[in-house]
């Protein structure tokens, strides 16, 4: 066979028969950007896809679309905002639920569950707090103190589990381009920062930060300001790992041209390999 052995090549077939790709991409809006979407699906070819922001009503998700590039779907949609979903190919993901525990009365449409191939799968998108403080900081901090009570319990179960998505969070000051401007931005406050270190703290990896230990991880650029342009970005975009998958992490970054496109989002895709 050209370029090695058929033994070379079967080996070569069971490596990858091994290995997983997920992908998060916060897509702000996917019916406007559902061409963006489709090409970055049919260059990439991930495996599994959490999107947030879908911006999109419940029938008006683009199934049929997704289904047409090897994509089925579970979501929930929320008109003119939020809305979560996950994309499998070549399977159809098994939904487990689409709500975060813990408020019945909380009705956005932020976070989804579903098992794929074995893996316990969630997209999440976690409310920006702005303007801070205010009461929509305060919702983010209740939220997030709802995600970190279900985590623990994802946790206790000691399944695998990739709770992936936009946590609207920078963790640390290496995680945002050199400013002042934002000092008061709910993204980057004490307490949200302080939210994600106790859920890292139960046993979370956070799988990016581990591949990458140093060095900027970009995943968001601010339409405003001409921030794309002078690479003025920060880490909102993270996958955690439970202790069960988290040793299979092999590889990820981040699909920084995706942000450099036509109509595209203000976040770019970023994505793990799992060898599972």
């Amino acid at each position: 066979m050209p370029g090695g052995t058929r033994a070379q090549s079967k080996d070569a077939l069971r490596i990858e028969a091994r290995t997983v790709k997920i992908a998060t991409f916060n897509i702000n809006n996917i019916n406007k950007r559902l061409e963006n979407l489709s090409a970055w699906l049919a260059q990439t070819a991930p495996d599994v896809v959490c999107l947030q922001e879908l911006k999109a009503a419940q029938e008006t998700f683009p199934a049929d679309s997704l289904r047409a590039l090897g994509y089925e779907a579970v979501w929930r949609g929320e008109r003119s905002w939020n809305g979560v979903a996950i994309l499998a190919r070549d399977h159809a993901p098994v939904l487990v639920r689409s709500s975060l525990p813990g408020n019945p009365q909380d009705c956005q449409a932020r976070y989804i569950e579903a098992a794929v191939n074995g893996v316990l799968i969630a997209s999440i998108y976690l409310p920006n707090g702005n303007p801070q403080p205010g009461p929509k900081f305060q919702y983010k901090l209740a939220w997030f103190e709802r995600l970190i009570t279900h985590a623990a319990g994802l946790l206790a179960a000691g399944v695998p589990v990739v709770l992936a998505g936009d946590y609207n969070v920078v963790p640390a000051p290496r995680d945002i381009y050199p400013t002042r401007s934002l000092d008061d931005n709910a993204l980057i406050q004490p307490e949200s920062r302080e939210a994600f270190a106790r859920m890292l703290a139960q046993g979370w990896t956070d799988a990016l930060r581990r591949l990458y230990p140093d060095g900027p991880l970009w995943t968001f650029w601010d339409y405003k300001r001409e921030r794309w342009p002078a690479d003025k970005g920060m880490r909102l975009d993270h996958f955690l790992l439970s202790p069960e998958i988290a040793e299979r992490l092999v590889d990820g970054g981040v699909d920084r041209c995706v942000r450099g496109e036509e109509n595209a989002s203000d976040h770019a895709p970023a994505w793990i390999v799992l060898n599972v």
